[in-house]
């Protein structure tokens, strides 16, 4: 049985940012359902408004892949249950909520340095915005609308 937006959501939250604090759990979910309300570009072609496209749209999110690097994934969406603060923020997100910082924000991710690369992804459709612990967050360019 297919699991919820909600659930779906409250898991991608727990795996992507479960170590990242109330504000980077927040931040991932604006930036889930960003993708999923964009009206143009990659993510608005690819995954037409559907939250379940978002999260399981090939190479975007490692807590969707059982093998990274030829090695099996231990940490996956599948893996643990979240807990009642993902299903909240889940439920925030779902309801139009978005975290202040990040508001057009479509990727993030982890460098594991203490710098943020100013473009991200490596086609420079996204630019370098905010970091919120361990994980940087890109605002779409220009060059995002051609994807």
């Amino acid at each position: 049985m297919p699991m919820s937006a909600r659930e779906l959501l409250a898991r991608i939250i727990k795996c992507e940012a479960g170590g990242e604090g109330e504000n980077g759990m927040k931040a991932v979910a604006t930036v889930v359902m960003n993708r999923v309300h964009i009206p143009y570009g990659e993510y608005q072609r690819v995954n037409q408004g559907n939250l379940r496209n978002v999260i399981y749209q090939e190479g975007q999110f490692d807590c969707v892949r059982n093998v990274i690097g030829g090695r099996r994934n231990p940490q996956t969406i599948w893996a643990t249950p979240p807990e009642q603060i993902h299903y909240d923020i889940a439920d925030w997100a779902l309801a139009g909520s978005k975290q202040w910082n990040v508001v057009n924000s479509l990727w993030y991710m982890n460098p594991f340095i203490p710098d943020c690369p100013y473009y991200f992804p490596r086609n420079r459709s996204g630019e370098f915005l905010v970091r919120i612990r361990k994980h940087c967050f890109y605002d779409p360019t220009e060059l995002y609308r051609e994807t």
